[in-house]
């Protein structure tokens, strides 16, 4: 057995990690940093004891080389930190802990888990004596070393003691730096509820964005003029991480001086998250569009080699032209798009509150955003302030300030699909954006046709607006009289 003591130091660690990889040695560096002893735990024995031998003398790390020998290093009750991959092998280190945990330990996963299965592992551990928090991190790699956006959710009884460590090790925002980009969220598998919609979110970005370029190239900007157009929205009020990366992505090149986004596969990947956001936000009901389309988006992507065929074989628009579009009218577009997305996204958050009973904080959602993960932006200020002033908001897209600013840059959002449509470049994104926007604004849109084909073939019955909700009606569709609706059912 390896020695868990260090000269001079506690007996037992204050908190254990299991899971060695990039994000985990990074995340566990980071606790020790902010002054925290940590017990560390990895399959492979030789990681851990390579990773160790990384610590300074400063920083409290832990090498122990068996389950038992980890938990065993642990003060009671334990903090124990899971960042393997999500789903079987989450369960597969619960099931090895188990046996060596006591009553009121904790144990804390910190992967992209699906949300139900956190539900489970709550009620499961909770059957053993044994509490689950279900902790979203973002930030990636640098994040998780320096200060990560943590949203954790589970049993409530364990935020007492876990916020101190938390609170620490997480990104900070706010005026003077010095708000915690970690707050307790709710019961069950609201944490990674939330990161999921987090990650939702962050395809929808990374897909207005990578639409924005591709209308910026057709303009006749090259990669290096792209880059400093971007750099420049960075400098104002679209400031954020993805706009920021972006611009250096776009201004770097390859060893021949090719820009580098020449030389990269149009094929993007996926780990899941974005799929589970659609899929979830389909069950609630609820119109989480943009994501939707950036989920199918990269899909699309990935039929490299049918694409190149369609591309002889289907014609497009005869005179490709992007017309008299300007940089600043798809600045409006990108905007305008994120806006409507994040409207989305925090309908669909309010939704799954409701359902499970979370009582989720949209304010301090959006507060726990701004720093630290991949999505962080300035935008998220104005979000966390909506929701700050009117707790009440029923949609984002109602507050004030909101309601001006999509005022003002939906005419540049029409103008950036527009344009792009006619010159056949696809913004599904973008386009998904708008066709939200304008079914949400009118009162009355096309679905009462829907509506009458559905009673039509399948009896299915619809609402009058010359009567109450919830009042429904059916209509015998041979009979043209004017006697012919009949009958009033209960919804």
């Amino acid at each position: 057995m390896m020695e868990t003591d260090t000269a001079g130091a506690s007996q037992f660690a204050d908190v254990g990690l299991i899971g060695l990889a990039v994000m985990g040695q990074n995340l566990a560096l980071n606790i020790a940093d902010n002054g925290f002893s940590i017990a560390v735990f990895n399959r492979t024995v030789e990681t851990t004891l390579q990773f160790a031998e990384r610590a300074t003398e400063a920083q409290d790390v832990r090498a122990t080389d068996s389950i038992e020998a980890f938990v065993a290093a642990i003060a009671r009750p334990r903090k124990v930190l899971i960042l393997v991959k999500a789903g079987a092998v989450v369960d597969a280190v619960i099931k090895q802990l188990l046996p060596h945990l006591d009553d009121n330990d904790i144990v804390i996963d910190c992967g992209n888990s699906l949300y139900t299965d956190s539900e489970r592992r709550t009620a499961e551990l909770a059957e053993h004596g044994v509490r689950f928090v279900g902790a979203g991190v973002s930030g990636g790699e640098e994040g998780a070393r320096y200060g990560p956006s943590i949203m954790p959710g589970g049993d409530p009884s364990t935020w007492d003691e876990l916020s101190p460590i938390l609170h620490a090790i997480s990104a900070k925002a706010g005026l003077n730096n010095d708000e915690p980009c970690c707050t307790w969220l709710g019961n069950g598998g609201s944490g990674h509820y939330v990161k999921m919609v987090h990650n939702g979110i962050e395809y929808g970005d990374m897909q207005v964005l990578a639409e924005a370029h591709l209308v910026l190239r057709a303009l006749g900007q090259t990669p290096q003029d792209m880059a400093k157009t971007f750099t420049a929205w960075n400098d104002g009020r679209l400031q954020s991480y993805l706009i920021e990366i972006s611009a250096e992505i776009l201004a770097a090149v390859d060893d021949d001086g090719t820009p580098m986004i020449d030389v990269i596969l149009d094929a993007a990947g996926q780990k899941g998250t974005g799929k589970w956001t659609v899929i979830s936000a389909m069950e609630l009901g609820q119109p989480v569009m943009l994501v939707a389309e950036a989920v199918g988006a990269r899909i699309v992507s990935s039929f490299v080699e049918t694409r190149a065929k369609a591309e002889a074989l289907l014609p497009g628009p005869k005179a490709p032209d992007i017309g008299d579009l300007t940089v600043e009218q798809i600045e409006s577009a990108v905007y305008a798009a994120k806006l409507i997305s994040y409207s989305q996204g925090f309908m669909l958050l309010s939704a799954a509150s409701d359902e499970n009973n979370w009582d989720l904080d949209l304010g301090a959602i959006a507060g726990l955003w701004r720093g630290g993960c991949i999505i962080r932006a300035k935008f998220l200020d104005d979000i966390t302030a909506a929701y700050t002033n009117d707790v009440n908001l029923e949609n984002l897209l109602f507050d004030p300030v909101f309601a001006e600013r999509i005022g003002a840059d939906q005419g540049g959002l029409r103008a950036t699909v527009l344009a792009a449509t006619k010159a056949g470049i696809a913004v599904p994104a973008m386009a998904s954006a708008l066709g939200f926007y304008d079914g949400f604004r009118k009162a009355r849109g096309s679905a009462n046709l829907i509506q009458a084909q559905r009673d039509y073939f399948g009896a299915h019955t619809f609402e009058r607006v010359d009567r109450p909700r919830g009042e429904w009606f059916h209509r015998d569709w041979a009979d043209t009289g004017a006697a012919a609706t009949s009958g009033s059912y209960s919804a």
